[in-house]
């Protein structure tokens, strides 16, 4: 029989830890609406079903044994819609969420468990970054490290980043390597916060300046996603693992499909403008082609004209990549390339199939696009395109020029099946641009210039149909515009294969961050 005053010292500590940094903080924290650390684990994962590892952690300064309850990180395993995870969470009540040398410990013991087992990994980030008294000195600094393990991932499982206050340092290092990063409005992510950098440099500016939602949704690209609460925040976060694998080597799970998309397929003839020069928006295409019209948009700020996102045909997941004419007539610019390349090493990565809409007049270019390396950035693309191994459909929806054809896998980019509606138009550049290049002295010659340009671009028009590429056997069929779900549903299938769909994984390193 165990001694019952060891018994009650066990009980003593950890009430003492489940007590996080004091009654005075939690307070706090309830006045200003916020759920504490071991809440948001409770409203993340299925109901009871977390395992807490290290609870007993603190400090290894001497003296702050009693002031840093689980050493300030509480971790552990859950499941999320029955699926086993790892859940790391900074406290923030714990010296404002820093991070220790035993807390640092415990998060790469779980992640080395996450990725040798095969669970999905969820960082909930709130923290001020490194202790700075923990690691002063030759010795403190010695142990100041992330890991190479961290470099060396190969997106063994999916990793999602949550930032849901104020994250500088660590929680911002697990977000640039996550796979998937949502941040709460009201948060900040960067490398120090703004009285460090004052400090440092002289700069002054506010945490929203710094790194709020909109800096990163729409300027850096470094957030998937943007959440009003932390509410929405986790849901976000279990809708984004629900069409993912739990490990590299399992499927995305699938469900049942929508028994009653078909009859809807009929408003794909309705979308389109008569006119090839107006816009729509691409989304509506794509709700009505996917399961339940359901949509899961990555990065849906960053360089509107390119669509990147999650969906399910007939139960499967499946990433769409596509132009979207509502923005910048569709023509996508470094950060558009930039969105592409990430999203094709997330699905390639993960056995998620690609599907390609092409509605774009090219790349937009212009002295900013090259100042940011558009060259690159484009080639980017096409690496990003050829090394990815999982099955890939193109279709063309309208219009697609030049470069952007090859990059939105048309012609011998790889797709299994490549498509065009009646709709394509298909060439190097728009027909009345090709016709001003190649007739414009002999337009200027005649008579009635203006006819002549006229016959001119309608010449041009005409070999830019898909009839002359699908007679000759570089589109696999013309579809109408009703079969495309039935189409894209049938050549998926044919092009999993023996295999299931699965990936070579030849993009698992590709860096999930991008400038």
């Amino acid at each position: 029989m165990a001694n019952p005053e060891s018994i009650e010292e066990l009980r003593r500590r950890k009430a003492a830890a489940l007590a996080l940094g004091g009654e005075e903080k939690l307070a706090a924290r309830r006045v200003a609406g916020r759920w504490n650390v071991r809440e948001r684990i409770e409203h993340l994962l299925d109901a009871g079903s977390f395992r807490e590892v290290g609870i007993l952690n603190h400090s290894d300064v001497p003296g702050m044994e009693e002031k840093t309850p689980a050493d300030g990180k509480v971790c552990g395993t859950g499941r999320i819609d029955g699926r086993t995870v790892v859940v790391l969470a900074d406290d923030h009540t714990v010296l404002a969420g820093s991070g220790g040398r035993v807390g640092g410990r415990k998060y790469q013991k779980l992640s080395a468990l996450a990725k040798e087992k095969g669970y999905p990994i969820v960082n909930l980030g709130e923290g001020g970054g490194a202790r700075v008294p923990d690691i002063m000195g030759s010795d403190g600094l010695s142990t100041m490290t992330i890991g190479r393990a961290a470099g060396l991932r190969q997106r063994a499982v999916p990793m999602v980043a949550t930032i849901m206050g104020e994250c500088f340092g660590a929680p911002s290092w697990f977000a640039a390597l996550a796979d998937f990063v949502v941040q709460v409005k009201g948060s900040c992510m960067a490398v120090s916060g703004p009285r460090v950098l004052e400090m440092a440099t002289g700069e002054k500016t506010s945490n929203e300046e710094l790194g709020g939602w909109q800096v990163h949704a729409e300027i850096t690209g470094q957030i998937d996603a943007v959440a009003e609460d932390e509410a929405q925040c986790f849901e976000i976060v279990r809708a984004f693992l629900s069409y993912l694998p739990s490990h590299k080597d399992a499927l995305p799970p699938a469900i049942a499909g929508d028994p009653e998309a078909e009859a809807r397929q009929e408003k794909l003839l309705t979308i389109l403008p008569e006119k090839n020069n107006r816009t729509y928006d691409m989304h509506d295409i794509l709700r009505t082609i996917v399961d339940h019209e359901r949509l899961f948009e990555v990065k849906a700020d960053f360089d509107r004209s390119v669509i990147t996102c999650l969906a399910r045909l007939d139960g499967h997941t499946v990433g769409f990549i596509a132009n979207n004419p509502k923005h910048l007539a569709g023509a996508s610019g470094p950060d558009g390339c930039a969105k592409c390349c990430a999203f094709i090493a997330l699905c390639d990565s993960f056995h998620i199939p690609l599907v390609f809409l092409h509605d774009t007049p090219g790349f937009f270019v212009g002295k900013a696009a090259e100042h940011k390396g558009m060259p690159g950035k484009i080639i980017n693309f096409i690496e990003a395109l050829c090394l990815s191994t999982v099955p890939k459909i193109s279709i063309i929806i309208r219009r697609t020029y030049g470069m952007a054809f090859g990059n939105m896998c048309g012609g011998n980019m790889g797709a299994d099946f490549e498509y065009a509606w009646p709709t394509a138009d298909m060439s190097f550049t728009a027909p009345e641009v090709a016709a001003n290049i190649m007739y414009a002295k002999k337009i200027q010659q005649t008579e009635d210039p203006e006819a002549a340009r006229k016959a001119a671009v309608a010449e041009m028009q005409a070999i830019s149909t898909p009839w002359r590429a699908a007679g000759l056997g570089l589109l696999d069929d013309v579809i109408e515009p009703t079969e495309t779900r039935r189409v894209l549903i049938e050549s998926l299938a044919l092009a999993r294969g023996k295999s299931g769909g699965k990936s070579e994984r030849l993009l698992a390193a590709w860096p999930t961050t991008f400038s």
